[in-house]
């Protein structure tokens, strides 16, 4: 999923990822980003804007976080301060990067991303399966 504001941006880099044969869902708000998350949009990697109107990239990241934990969030800005990549990465962002970002480190870092999600997702269902053999025994 890509949040961002900007919807030339957005359709710019959808372009761009979708060539790469990436499934990208648009955003331009992070209450949209959010609605769309909690309503069933399957997403393992969010990139997403810093600096947005409304509910800005830290507050979105820190929602995502709380409900949907597994997704990871790759913050994307052109404003970059050390702080707001300090706070970021202290609430659960996979990366920060920087615009304009080259599109093989941008990609590079959604497939390390997307990685993440799915070995947190495999540590869960074994721990599961471990639990649930523990019972029969």
């Amino acid at each position: 999923m890509l949040v961002d504001d900007e919807v030339p941006f957005v359709e710019a880099m959808t372009r761009r990822l979708t060539r790469r044969d990436l499934e990208v869902e648009q955003a331009f708000s992070g209450q949209e980003a959010i609605d769309k998350l909690t309503n069933g949009t399957k997403t393992e990697v969010v990139i997403l804007d810093v600096k947005m109107p409304g509910m800005d990239g830290i507050d979105t990241l820190k929602a995502i976080k709380s409900r949907i934990p597994l997704v990871e969030v790759i913050m994307l800005t052109g404003h970059a301060t050390v702080e707001s990549a300090i706070e970021g990465m202290k609430h659960g962002a996979f990366d920060y990067l920087l615009k304009p970002c080259d599109m093989d480190h941008l990609i590079e870092k959604v497939s390390e991303a997307a990685a993440h999600k799915r070995q947190h997702e495999e540590k869960i269902i074994n721990a599961r399966i471990k639990e649930i053999t523990a019972r029969r025994d």
